[in-house]
Order: structure tokens, then sequence, then C-alpha cells
């Protein structure tokens, strides 16, 4: 099996002003995690529905996940691959090194 492919949070935020190539962002992280800010556009996927939602996810696409500080989000890029998804990237550091290199977080509005 590959390793995990990683970026950064300096990295995603020239992806996300650029554009070049379409890719989501997933946060694997619990609700309440998430409704306490995420990055903008990010789609929540909490890890423990992961596999039950996997047939959402296109393997052609491109994915950033996340986390909290990163290590649930390579769990789920493992997986992934294992999957057979092949463009699956780790955020290092996840929402807490995004938040440290001062890129905007965005409350989410729960109904």
């Amino acid at each position: 099996m590959s390793s995990i492919k990683e970026i950064d949070a300096a990295e995603l935020a020239n992806w996300m002003d650029n554009q070049t190539e379409p890719f989501r962002i997933i946060d694997v992280r619990e609700m309440r995690e998430i409704v306490q800010g995420t990055i903008q556009g990010a789609e929540a996927i909490p890890l423990a529905t992961l596999p039950v939602r996997l047939n959402e996810l296109d393997r052609n696409e491109k994915f950033v996940l996340m986390c909290r500080v990163g290590a649930r989000s390579a769990h789920a890029c493992m997986f992934m691959q294992q999957q057979g998804f092949e463009n699956v990237y780790n955020l290092r550091g996840g929402i807490v090194g995004w938040a440290h290199s001062n890129l905007p977080i965005e409350k989410i509005a729960v109904a």
C-alpha cells in the first residue's frame, strides 16, 4: 500500500484560491466538533460513517481529508486508499494547523 499523501494549510489555501483542478474537502470529525468551525466548503462525513457513505464518493475525484490535528483524517486516508481511492490527501495539522496559519474558519449553522 502506498503511503499517505499530505498537504499543509498554506498549500490547501493555495489550491482553494487557484482551483486549477477540482477537489473536495471532507471533514471527518464528529458533528459536535464540526459545528464549532470548519474550512469553507468542507463536507461533513464523520469517520465512523465513512465506510457506509463511501458510495457517495467518486474514486476518480481528488479529496483532502481533515480532522482536528490530522490523526483521524490519516486513518480515513488509509481506509480510502484500501478501497481504491488514489487521489486522497491528509491535511497535516488539521483544523488546528489551519487556524494557526491564520486561515479563515467558517461557523456552521445547525438547523
